[in-house]
This record gives structure tokens, sequence and C-alpha cells, in this order.
């Protein structure tokens, strides 16, 4: 029995590969809008140019500018919006202070909205001038399908990206050493400067840990948007990035395709 299932296991995993070389769609129902990156280079893909609702991935962006003007030492304090955010969030209080490097850990591996816009609010002044920063950073990228109306992802009309601009954010991410570090963790624990408040969390990219070679990046999930995931995996020499937008079951969905990518990547040619 075990041998007629390998080879079973085995024909799925040509079948795709074949429908692969002939359709850039193979995977047609996995989720609204997604895309699959072996090495550099676009594969398959599906909508990868719609705009769309991109959840809690707007903290890619989020985090990478916070990044890039904080670095990790630096302290900030939780001011009142950010205290008062909705969603998921780790209850962080007005005037409590930590570090950037702690807060960027909570909105990547947690996603926590708090700690995203505390981080936001620091860097913007306020979020409507960190969203300016997001938006002119997106102009600068390239981003032709991408908007930000707000730094944690919230559903709202002027807020919107697509798979493609997602994917170009996602590597600019992994290109930082600190943010690539983060969202390869499965679990972290953070406390404020003064340490009267401490947290131990998980990662909620369930991939992290579980499946082999994963690196990151991030999850997301909002009523408009749906189920949203940005994976990144590496094994032996091959690198695999997917992009799902409005997933039906994300995580068995990456797990197949991510193996599926590889397959394709160590095939003989």
């Amino acid at each position: 029995m075990r041998w007629l299932l390998a080879l079973c296991a085995a024909w799925l995993v040509s079948a795709a590969a074949l429908a692969g070389q002939q359709d850039s769609d193979p995977f047609t129902r996995v989720a609204r809008a997604y895309l699959v990156e072996i090495d550099g280079n676009l594969l398959w893909h599906k909508h990868a140019d719609h705009k769309m609702a991109p959840a809690s991935l707007t903290k890619m962006m989020t985090a990478l500018l916070a990044a890039e003007t904080l670095g990790a030492d630096s302290v900030v304090e939780v001011d009142a919006a950010a205290a008062r955010e909705t969603g998921s969030t780790l209850g962080l209080r007005r005037g409590e202070r930590w570090t950037s490097k702690d807060l960027l850990a909570a909105t990547l591996m947690a996603s926590a909205n708090d700690a995203c816009r505390a981080l936001a609010d620091q860097v913007g002044a306020d979020q409507t001038g960190f969203v300016l920063r997001m938006n002119r950073r997106a102009r600068h990228m390239g981003l032709r399908n991408t908007h930000f109306g707000n730094a944690c992802g919230h559903d709202a009309p002027d807020h919107y990206s697509s798979a493609a601009d997602l994917r170009v954010i996602a590597h600019a991410l992994m290109q930082n050493p600190l943010l690539a570090e983060l969202v390869a963790q499965p679990q972290a624990q953070i406390s404020s400067v003064k340490g009267e408040r401490n947290y131990i969390f998980g990662n909620k990219n369930a991939l992290i840990g579980r499946y082999e070679g994963a690196l990151g990046i991030k999850t997301g999930t909002t009523p408009k948007a749906g189920k949203c995931l940005v994976v990144q995996a590496r094994r032996g020499s091959h690198m695999v990035l997917l992009v799902l937008l409005a997933g039906k079951d994300r995580w068995w969905d990456a797990t197949d395709i991510l193996d599926i990518a590889f397959a394709r990547a160590n095939a003989p040619r």
C-alpha cells in the first residue's frame, strides 16, 4: 500500500509540474489571487495584479519603514491611539516604553495592531503622517496597484494591494537582517524597558517550525481580505516565495504548493 501511495503522490507532483509548464494558473481554486516564485522567477500566478484587501500583510511595509528609521534599539512610547487599537492586540498601555525590536517582533509575529500603531506613530508623528510615507515608498518601489489607508491592515476603501506588489515588499523586508531574523522565529518573549510588562507569543505563521525550510513571512485575515499569507522557504539551493490573497485553506494549500514548487525546482532539466 505504501508504494501505491508514494506512486500516486509522485504522479500528482509530476502532473502539477506539467500543468505549470502549460498553464500559469495550475491551482485555480486555492485563492482569489496568488503567485509562486522560484529562485526569483515568477512561475505560477492568478490575478496577481488585481487590487485586493491585504489585511495584515500591510504590516510588512510598516515594519520595513520602522526598521529602517528606528533600527533595533530605539525606545518607543505607546501613545493613546496605539493603546486604543482594535483587532489583534497585545494589550499595550499608554505611556509604556518598548524597544523598537520588541514592537517589530509583536507586529510581524503576533500581528499585534497596538505594537504596529505605536511604531507607525513614532516614525510618522501620527498615522496620517506615516501613511504618507508608506504611499511614497510604494511609489518609489514601483507598486502600481497598491495604496495604503492605514498602518496595520484594517479594511478600508482606500487600502489595497496586489499579489505582485506584495511580492516586491516581501523581498525588501527579507533583505533587512533584523526583520528576516524576526519572521523566522517560532516564538518570542518581549519586555518593556522598565521590565514591568512581559509577553510571550508564538508566530502566527503556522508554517514556521513546522514546514521544512520555512523562513517567514506574514499572515493576515480580515472580513474583506479573507485569509492571506506570504511565505518564503528555502531547501538546498532553491528559494520559493508564495503569496496567497483570499485563500481557502491557506496552511494545507501553501504546504502542497511549496512541495510542488520545490519538486519542480529539483526536477531534471
